[in-house]
Formats: structure tokens, C-alpha cells, sequence
């Protein structure tokens, strides 16, 4: 479908997504909503996004195909942090109106950029340095009982271009010393094991014109890097802490000038003053973590991020039940997805499943179930079962 083909009303906006992913589909339903057109810059025909909207062809780093995909856009935003600076700067000079502008979301693309701006900022963070040699980790490890989290600034995204290491094991220190001999970065970012109770994530939405919007502090279950599960409102969360973690997460928004949504993904640490929420990554988009929102919300994250690029009155966050459960759909060795999916319609037919057109791949996200209501052991052994039914685990 080529972008040419979309139309739309007389006087409504066109926004460019540059990134054919499962964020940018899950824009076009409530691009619909709102009556504005989508176009997406897809590598291929067949991207998760490129399937349901207007696309062009081209790779985030093709300064060209991103300028196609831009033409005639009153914005142009991202469904990933992975765009070059001198893109960036061409979309700028070619007059494109980029939001999230560049100078925010270098924050979220550079790790030790965002540690540098949230230190400055005196918010809570874990221990950290910038590391250039494997002698400097270990004594940053040593510094800090003896283990030691080990990040690529940036590319690094569920789970990938991190490292968890002990002075106590070998494990994991060679593929330090070859991240390090690769030279792709003058350092690397090392930083503490945070001893938390839970991960947490708060989703905010900024406007242009300054309009600030905080979804219910959510609850994440990350395994092996990769959200598992969310949450939300986060169970039995400390009234005084979930103001902390909304109050640091529009504090950050502003400070940025972040335009868009932007997740804010903390730790529960408990402490002998009560507990205290610490700041861990950021991500400027619309997030997995937020996923619930399309469901449980009055207004889902991919609405309140067009209406914020957009500078449109930001929407109602409230949720619509006490609980919402998310659960992520990762492939696995069944890839009849279409028979499970029927199947837990049918067997539960208040889940939402949604399904982002991707091919089976062990470990990849290629879809989310969520759940609602008022048990929220029932909504956790529902949600469980409908995800697990459809990779493949469980078979009845």
C-alpha cells in the first residue's frame, strides 16, 4: 500500500511514524479514532505496521526514505530510539517538525547521556560510572559488593547489550572484554545492582504546549529482560511512593522537553525511611509496559501520543476497572497462531487478544492478551493461561 494512497478530511493532519514495528500498528487504530492520517516508514512490506497502514520502504538510517516518508507530515515521530543524529538533523533542516524533538530523545537513545541528565537533575539513580576498560569495571564492581550491571550506551533493548557480572564467577567477563575491544563506544556504562522489591513504570504523555497526563503506576514482571507481564494500578503500591514516581516522571518530562509519551521504568527499593523509587531507563514512545492501556484505559497510550505530537488536548488517563492485566505473547515452536487464538476467544471471551502480524520466533514479542476486572488473582490466572495457550505451552 503505497503512502500516496491514503486520504483523509480536508484540514487534518498526516503524522509520519518512522518504524514499521508493533508500536506504529498499534497507532493506526487510534489515528482512526481521531480522524488523522498515518504513514509509516516500513523496511518491509510485510513490518507489523506496514500490514495495516500507508507505508513507504526504507530503513531508519536512509536520510532519503526517511525525507519521502516526512513529505506533507505536520509531524513526524518514531516507534524506536535507533534514528541517527544526521537523520535527525536533515528532517529538521529540511523543516519537518520532529517530535520528540532530537534534543530529547538523544536521552533515550544514549544511556549515559540520560544517566548524566537524571544525575544532574538530582533524581534518584543507581550507582554509576562510564567505564573504558575492563580494570575500571572490575574496580566499579568491587566498589559495589562485588558485582556490577555492564550496558552498551546505546542499541541495547530487551535484554540485549546488557551484562550481569560477579568478581566471584568468570561468567560473562569475556564478552565484556570483547564489548570493549570492539571500540564502538569510548566507554561503556557500568552501574550497581539495584537490591529491589518490584519493578515499576510510569507512563506520562507531554504535549507541546507544556499539558501533562500520568497513567496509574504500573507493576512489571521482567524475565530475562523481556516484559513478561504488567500490571496496573501496581498491587498494594504505597500512596506516598506512586506520587514520588509521578511526580519524577513529569519532573523528567519537563526537564527534557519531551513531546510525546515517554516511560519512565524504576525499582521498588525498600530502605529504613520507607520506600523509595529509583530511576532506571527511559524510553520516549509509546511503551510495552503501556500495552494495558489500549484496554484499560479511558484513553490508550497511542491515542495520547498523537494527541500530543499533535498538540491536541491531551485525553481522560483514568482506568476503566480496579485491575488490568497484561501479558506479552512470545513465540515459540507453535506457529498455527490463528487455531489458539480462536480458541481463547472462545474460552474466555472477555480477554483482549491482540496480534501484531509477525512471524514465530523463539523468544520474539509477537503479540499481548489483556484482562480486567476486580480478582486480580483471577485476572493474573486467565491472562497467564490465554498467552501460554497461544505460544504453544499449555494445550487445553
Amino acid at each position: 500500500m503505497p503512502a500516496d494512497d491514503d486520504t483523509t478530511g480536508p484540514g487534518f493532519p498526516t503524522v509520519t511514524v518512522v518504524g514499521g514495528g508493533q508500536l506504529a500498528r498499534m497507532m493506526a487504530p487510534a489515528a482512526v479514532g481521531l480522524g488523522v492520517r498515518l504513514r509509516v516508514l516500513a523496511e518491509r512490506d510485510d513490518d507489523s505496521a506496514a500490514l495495516v497502514a500507508p507505508h513507504e520502504l526504507g530503513a531508519a538510517d536512509d536520510t532519503a526514505a526517511v525525507l519521502r516518508a516526512a513529505r506533507g507530515a505536520a509531524v513526524v515521530t518514531f516507534d524506536h530510539e535507533h534514528v541517527p543524529g544526521d537523520v535527525l538533523a536533515a528532517l529538521e533542516d529540511a523543516g519537518a517538525v520532529v517530535r520528540p524533538a532530537p534534543g530529547a530523545l538523544r536521552h533515550a537513545q544514549d544511556k549515559l547521556v540520560m544517566r548524566r541528565a537524571l544525575a544532574a537533575l538530582g533524581l534518584p539513580v543507581p550507582a554509576w560510572d562510564a567505564v573504558a576498560d575492563l580494570d575500571a569495571l572490575r574496580a566499579f564492581a568491587d566498589a559495589h559488593g562485588g558485582r556490577a550491571v555492564l550496558k552498551t550506551p546505546r542499541g541495547g533493548y530487551d535484554g540485549k547489550g546488557v551484562l550481569v557480572l560477579s568478581t566471584a564467577s568468570d561468567d560473562g567477563w569475556d564478552t565484556a572484554q570483547e564489548w570493549f575491544d570492539r571500540g564502538t563506544f569510548p566507554a561503556l556504562l557500568a552501574e550497581e545492582v539495584v537490591p529491589f522489591v518490584r519493578e515499576l513504570a510510569v507512563l506520562v504523555a507531554r504535549s507541546a504546549m507544556g499539558q501533562v497526563a500520568l497513567w496509574p503506576v504500573a507493576q512489571t514482571l521482567q524475565v530475562d529482560g523481556v516484559c513478561r507481564e504488567v500490571v496496573a494500578p501496581a498491587p498494594g503500591l504505597d500512596e506516598d511512593l506512586a506520587g514520588v514516581a509521578a511526580t519524577t516522571a513529569a519532573r523528567i518530562a519537563g526537564a527534557l522537553d519531551v513531546t510525546g509519551v515517554m516511560a519512565v521504568e524504576g525499582f521498588e527499593v525498600a530502605g529504613p525511611d520507607g520506600p523509595r523509587f529509583v530511576v532506571n531507563e527511559l524510553a520516549m514512545r509509546p511503551h510495552n509496559s503501556g500495552h494495558w492501556t489500549i484496554d484499560g484505559s479511558v484513553t490508550s497510550q497511542f491515542e495520547q501520543h498523537l494527541r500530543a505530537v499533535l498538540d491536541l488536548p491531551l485525553g481522560d488517563v483514568r482506568a476503566r476497572d480496579r485491575w488490568t492485566v497484561m501479558v506479552n505473547v512470545l513465540g515459540g515452536e507453535h506457529p498455527d497462531l490463528y487455531s489458539s487464538y480462536l480458541h481463547v476467544m472462545a474460552h474466555d471471551p472477555a480477554v483482549k487478544v491482540h496480534l501484531y502480524g509477525k512471524a514465530v520466533r523463539p523468544g520474539r514479542k509477537i503479540g499481548h492478551v489483556t484482562v480486567s476486572g476486580d480478582d486480580l488473582d483471577d485476572l493474573l490466572e486467565r491472562a497467564r493461561h490465554a498467552a501460554g495457550y497461544i505460544r504453544g505451552e499449555i494445550t487445553e
